[in-house]
């Protein structure tokens, strides 16, 4: 549709995840008509992230050093490991500052359909780890979706004859929800995970 430097921006920004040809031209004209000195922070700051950022040797989570700062840490709960899909979640879950323990990033869930099997994620790094350490409790923090149970069921049945406990974190419904609005997988978890409450 267009030509040259914008037509290869807007081609670029459409194969961000969630950004749409729509959007990818939106954006692709935003920054054209921004001020220079702001698109050169934009640039330096991918080029810094594509030269700098890497995934710890130990957990994968991202760090600029060899290992992430979780994992150098040495206050962290070395006996607990909290598995979790993606680095974006351990950004999640420390924002909550109830976890003390270590993390173990996957690099993604179990999903035939986008050819992701137990072989494309860091499992077998996470069998290591539970080898080579004397950790006590797994807990599976995937995604509360088909793939996330999927692979936290894969993984629960990769551990059932060690002698570490497993746990899963708790969903349901969320504060502010309407019941007609969730979905089966989430409805049936807040049934299953229903708490007694009062004497």
């Amino acid at each position: 549709m267009y030509e040259g430097p914008i037509q290869d921006l807007i081609g670029e920004l459409g194969r961000l995840p969630g950004v749409g040809p729509k959007s990818a031209q939106r954006i692709a004209f935003h920054i054209l008509a921004t001020d220079k000195a702001d698109v050169e922070r934009l640039a330096q700051a991918l080029r810094t992230v594509a030269e700098q950022v890497k995934f710890c040797a130990i957990c994968f989570n991202i760090s600029e050093e060899e290992t992430c700062r979780v994992c150098r840490d040495p206050r962290r709960d070395r006996t607990t490991i909290c598995v979790v899909e993606e680095p974006k979640d351990v950004g999640a879950i420390e924002r909550t500052r109830e976890f003390r323990g270590l993390y173990h990033v996957l690099g993604g869930a179990i999903s035939p359909i986008d050819h992701v099997g137990p072989g494309d994620l860091h499992i077998r790094e996470l069998l290591t780890r539970l080898a080579d350490q004397n950790v006590t409790e797994v807990i599976l923090a995937t995604d509360p979706n088909l793939e996330g149970e999927a692979t936290a069921t894969y993984i629960a049945r990769l551990l059932a004859d060690t002698d570490v406990t497993l746990s899963r974190l708790a969903s349901g419904l969320p504060v502010g929800g309407d019941l007609e609005y969730a979905d089966e997988v989430t409805l049936g978890r807040a049934f299953s995970g229903r708490r007694r409450i009062g004497a």
